[in-house]
């Protein structure tokens, strides 16, 4: 995997992927930027939701659950001195479908975390991460 970083100005840089897309980063007020993109550990954050959705998502569709919706809200605290690593991620699942199987969703969510979610196992090693699941039910 690679991928580049361009500092425009300020504090904002435009990171590009080896795939060709591109997302702006910038910093907040008073560290020089201009509040125009995300912030660096923002954005990690988010990839992490991403990543443990994408694969909650799969396993569901694999199983053949009748999966309509899948938003991952994260909640994190981070350690108050540099490195201001991620110490708490609360991870919440809202799954929405049609006669989802509980087991199978809480099974999906445990898979991701434990073997198939790089990004969750990664910043694992210095954040104590939970999960909590919330199934709604689709007309």
């Amino acid at each position: 995997m690679k991928g580049v970083v361009k500092w425009v100005d300020g504090a904002m840089f435009v990171a590009e992927s080896a795939s060709g897309h591109a997302v702006v980063i910038d910093g907040p007020p008073e560290g020089g930027g201009r509040n125009l993109g995300v912030r660096p550990m923002e954005m990690v954050l988010l990839g992490m939701g991403a990543c443990t959705a994408y694969d909650v998502v799969h396993i569901l569709k694999k199983a053949r659950q009748d999966i309509l919706g899948c938003r991952v809200e994260l909640d994190a605290e981070r350690a108050e001195s540099p490195p201001q690593v991620f110490t708490r991620i609360r991870v919440h699942y809202f799954v929405r479908g049609r006669r989802l199987s509980e087991s199978q969703v809480r099974r999906a969510v445990e898979l991701s975390a434990e073997k198939y979610c790089s990004a969750s196992i990664m910043l694992g090693k210095t954040a104590a991460i939970t999960h909590e699941l919330t199934i709604e039910e689709a007309p």
